[in-house]
């Protein structure tokens, strides 16, 4: 009797630890690939933005130094709170009280993750700028880099920028 408690345990598991790996594998990040860009803010529907999607929304340019390359790099993409306001996020005079618990999570496709505040996207709550970019110094991001990246201006390091861009996710701390 306890050799079938056993085995019947031990496939449990086994079928607990298939399930969660299924799980993981259908995360937005591995759903998303690399060409395009989804971007998550409940109750709204997932939106699913393409390299053409983006070109098409107004840009603009910002610069950074790159302490890893010593180097200033100008990269040009949309504004991650333009992205957001699409999907209805509480951005401008809605940021306030329990929407000042809500988080960006940004993920590439290599499972690299960085968390923004919300108040740190909006710029009428911050000063630094957040963009989604698709180019750096006038040309398409490389494969290493894009198609999209997550890029914060005022970071001392960048450390929070997102290349390989997959999915933007709007969650809440509550």
């Amino acid at each position: 009797m306890r050799k079938h408690i056993l085995a019947a345990t031990i496939l449990a598991c086994v079928l607990a630890v298939s399930f969660l790996c299924a799980g993981q594998a259908a995360s937005p990040a591995a759903q998303s690939g690399k060409d395009s860009l989804l971007l998550t803010a409940p109750p709204h529907d997932p939106w699913r933005l393409s390299v053409a999607d983006l070109k098409g929304l107004p840009h603009m340019s910002v610069t950074i130094h790159n302490p890893h390359t010593n180097a200033d790099e100008t990269y040009s993409g949309v504004r991650l709170a333009d992205l957001l306001a699409k999907m209805n996020a509480p951005l401008g005079s809605d940021l306030r009280g329990a929407a000042l618990a809500d988080y960006v999570a940004a993920t590439g496709s290599d499972g690299y993750k960085a968390v923004l505040a919300l108040g740190e996207v909006d710029p009428s709550f911050h000063s630094g700028e957040v963009i989604v970019a698709d180019t750096m110094n006038g040309k398409p991001l490389d494969e290493h880099s894009g198609p999209f990246k997550l890029v914060v201006t005022e970071d001392k390091r960048p450390a929070r920028a997102v290349r390989n861009l997959v999915s933007i996710e709007l969650k809440s701390a509550q």
